[in-house]
């Protein structure tokens, strides 16, 4: 049988009523695997994110926001003020019409819409909603906005990013909104396959609050098992040894040094005795890390990256470069994957992108869409819910 060229969600419909991040992240990950995503705007402004700059690019008339080009492929774009009579009426036919509805609206905000869950599954029992938060939608603090910035202090990022503990650093990715995004894609494509057993929809929650706590990994059960709190470790890991950024030669480079076999080779390579009871295991490593950064970095020094990792890389020893987003952009590897794709904007013509991080050995999208202007596919988008309602 052959694959759809479209993507494993052909046919699905998404209702895209989120912005800024978290939502639109999820939408833009069912769009790649080839979802109609039907995302509605209000008029005039849009997504708030169309509005987040500089950079701007384009006419000076319309310019665009580079910021609500980095989630937004793969969409269309239709104006309405959801209050209004148009409105209800539009949302409650593309709903009827629907597979999935995402939203990250407040708490009670669909709700005075007059759009409750009970509204939504009357009117499309089979409807899947997403509604991403962002401290929950109950608790204590359900009802709390939450921009990524806070998630990641008030979840406890923060506390274990930057150089000390007296320095606490937001990452330069908006990571939980990202990460909340990609757990409502992951929850919205669990429920759709329920569906197919049972025949109905289901609500999906997730918020900035939880994805950031559901990648704490092994800083989680070092508090909620062996009673410690995690802080801040620089570039260097906190459980592993050596791992981490060194000094070179006019730079600097990476080396990940994960098991005993691993670090007998590089031990010979920068020249230090594996007898050295200070680095006789990796625990010894860890409560010596200082020595050892300054006995490695005195052997580096003497050389420059490139000599460092060509030696690395024969010997098996995983290290790297910290390079610089054009850098990766430009890389050959990164392109070879699929991480930059090309689209034909309706204002900017063709530019490039940021590529989907999935791929499918056969089948799959084999074209993106580009971000949608606002309200670009009114009329289309009508055109097809009349033909739907017959």
């Amino acid at each position: 049988m052959a694959q759809s060229t479209a993507g494993p969600l052909e046919n699905i419909v998404v209702v895209d009523l989120s912005r800024a991040l978290a939502g639109p992240q999820a939408t833009m990950m069912l769009g790649d695997m080839g979802a109609r995503v039907i995302k509605v705007e209000a008029p005039g402004r849009g997504d708030e994110s169309r509005g987040w700059g500089p950079p701007f690019v384009g006419p000076e008339v319309s310019p665009e926001s580079t910021y609500f080009l980095s989630c937004n492929r793969n969409k269309e774009s239709v104006t309405v003020n959801l209050k209004s009579p148009d409105g209800m009426d539009l949302l409650t036919q593309l709903v009827r019409h629907g597979d999935v509805l995402v939203e990250n609206f407040r708490p009670g905000v669909m709700e005075r819409l007059g759009f409750t869950v009970e509204r939504l599954h009357e009117i499309n029992p089979r409807l899947v909603i997403l509604s991403i938060s962002g401290f929950g939608h109950d608790g204590p603090q359900g009802g709390r906005p939450g921009y990524d910035q806070i998630a990641q202090g008030e979840a406890g990022l923060m506390s274990l990013t930057g150089p000390d503990a007296d320095s606490p650093t937001r990452l330069g990715v908006p990571i939980a909104d990202v990460l909340a995004g990609m757990n409502g894609a992951y929850g919205v494509l669990s429920a759709l396959y329920e569906r197919e057993r049972t025949g109905r929809g289901k609500v999906v929650r997730t918020s900035l609050l939880a994805s950031i706590v559901g990648v704490h990994a092994f800083q989680g059960t070092r508090y909620t098992v062996a009673g410690e709190v995690g802080r801040p470790t620089g570039n260097h890991h906190v459980a592993i040894a050596p791992y981490g950024l060194f000094r070179c030669e006019g730079g600097a480079i990476q080396v990940a040094v994960a098991n005993e076999a691993q670090w007998a080779t590089f031990a010979e390579i920068v020249g230090l005795d594996t007898a050295d009871p200070r680095y006789a295991g990796n625990a010894e490593r860890v409560a010596h890390r200082d020595d050892l950064v300054g006995d490695i970095e005195k052997t580096l020094l003497q050389r420059p990256a490139a000599h460092w990792l060509a030696r690395l890389d024969s010997a098996g020893i995983p290290a790297g470069e910290v390079r610089t987003l054009d850098q990766v952009y430009d890389c050959p590897q990164t392109r070879s994957q699929g991480l930059v794709i090309e689209v034909d904007h309706a204002s900017l013509g063709t530019i490039e992108l940021p590529g989907p991080a999935v791929r499918f050995d056969d089948g799959g999208r084999l074209r993106h869409a580009a971000p949608p202007r606002l309200g670009e596919h009114n009329s289309t988008v009508r055109a097809w819910l009349r033909e739907q309602e017959g």
